[in-house]
C-alpha cells in the first residue's frame, strides 16, 4: 500500500486520522456480518440509491458510453459489490445533492461533497441552524485550486490577486464559501471581487474561456484534470491549493447502521487494494487516506 500524503495538494499534511473523527481501521467484521447490518429496506430492495452530480471529471461524470464514471461512481460501485448491492445513481445538480440526503430521497450521496463541521451541524456562516445536518464517511483528501486561462493573462497567483476581478464557480460548494469570504478581504483593500455563481463547473470554465471571469475555483483533482488534453490545454492551475478538506460519503443523520456498514466496507477496499486501483486509474493517488473516518471535516 502506498504512503498516503497530501504533498501534491500543496496544503500540508492534514491527514484524516488527525481530523478529530474516529478512524475505523482494523481487522473489521466479516462480509456476512456487514450484510446483516444493512438497513432492511435497502437489503430487501438490493439497491443503494446514490445522489451525484455527474459533470465533474475525474470525480463524477459520464463516460463516452453515458454511464457514470470517475472516482465516486467507481468507488460506490465497488462498495455495492462488496455488500451485495446494486448501485443506482441519481444525477442531479450539486446544490440538490445534500437536500436529497436530508429528505431521504436517496440512501446517500457521493458527489465530491466536502465534509465540513458546518454541513455536519446544518448551520449557516454565522453558526445559526439553517437545515438538517448530515453525517460523512471521509474517503479522500482534496484542496481548492485556482484555474485560469492558459498563459494566465490576468497574472493571477493567489486569492488576493482575484481582487478587482470576476471569478466564476459552482454554487453551493466550499469554493463558493471561500470566495464569499475573500470578498470581504478584497473590500478592505478597496478592490471589489465579483462572484458569478453558476449551476455547473462547465459553465464556470466557459466564462474563463470567454474572458468574462479571470478564474474558476474548484477542487484540486478537477482543476488538474482540466489542464490536460481532456480540455484541449485551455487552462492552467496557478498558486498553491488551499483549505485541505476531505470528501465524504454523505448520509442522513438517521442512517447509523448504513454508516457503520459503509465505513467498514470502505476499510476493506482500502486493505485489499481495490481503493488504490480506482485512485490510480484517475491519477489521484495523492489524496488517498489510510482508513475511513466519520465526520472528520473541520
Amino acid at each position: 500500500m502506498p504512503i498516503r500524503t497530501l504533498a501534491a495538494v500543496g496544503v500540508g499534511g492534514l491527514l484524516l486520522s488527525g481530523c478529530g473523527g474516529s478512524p475505523t481501521a482494523g481487522a473489521g467484521p466479516s462480509t456476512s456480518e456487514l450484510r446483516s447490518r444493512i438497513p432492511e429496506a435497502v437489503r430487501k430492495a438490493g439497491v443503494l440509491k446514490v445522489a451525484s452530480y455527474l459533470n465533474y471529471a475525474p470525480v463524477d461524470f459520464r463516460g463516452q458510453d453515458g454511464e457514470p464514471a470517475g472516482l465516486d461512481p467507481e468507488l460506490a460501485t465497488a462498495l455495492g459489490e462488496y455488500l451485495g448491492l446494486k448501485v443506482e445513481f441519481q444525477d442531479m445538480p450539486f446544490a440538490s445533492v445534500i437536500p436529497a440526503v436530508q429528505d431521504k430521497k436517496v440512501d446517500m450521496a457521493m458527489s465530491a461533497v466536502i465534509d465540513t463541521k458546518q454541513r455536519q451541524d446544518g448551520t449557516d456562516d454565522h453558526g445559526l441552524p439553517s437545515a438538517a445536518g448530515v453525517d460523512f464517511i471521509d474517503y479522500f483528501m482534496t484542496g481548492t485550486s485556482i484555474l485560469v486561462k492558459k498563459g494566465n493573462p490576468a497574472g493571477i497567483g493567489s486569492l488576493d490577486d482575484l481582487c478587482g476581478h470576476t471569478v466564476a464557480l459552482q454554487q453551493g460548494t466550499v469554493q463558493d464559501e471561500l470566495a464569499q469570504r475573500q470578498v470581504g478581504a478584497c473590500a478592505k483593500n478597496d478592490k471589489q471581487l465579483q462572484i458569478h455563481e453558476v449551476k455547473g463547473d462547465e459553465q464556470a470554465l466557459a466564462e474563463v474561456t470567454a474572458g468574462t471571469a479571470v478564474a474558476d475555483l474548484n477542487d484540486f483533482p478537477v482543476a488538474e484534470y482540466n489542464t490536460t488534453s481532456h480540455s484541449t490545454g485551455k487552462f492552467e492551475v496557478v498558486g498553491t491549493s488551499v483549505q485541505s478538506s476531505p470528501y465524504g460519503i454523505t448520509l442522513n443523520k438517521d442512517s447509523t447502521d448504513l454508516q457503520y456498514v459503509l465505513a467498514k466496507a470502505l476499510d476493506q477496499l482500502i486493505r485489499d487494494g481495490r481503493y488504490d486501483k480506482i485512485l490510480a486509474k484517475w491519477n489521484i493517488g495523492f489524496g488517498a487516506v489510510a482508513s475511513s473516518v466519520v465526520n472528520g471535516g473541520l
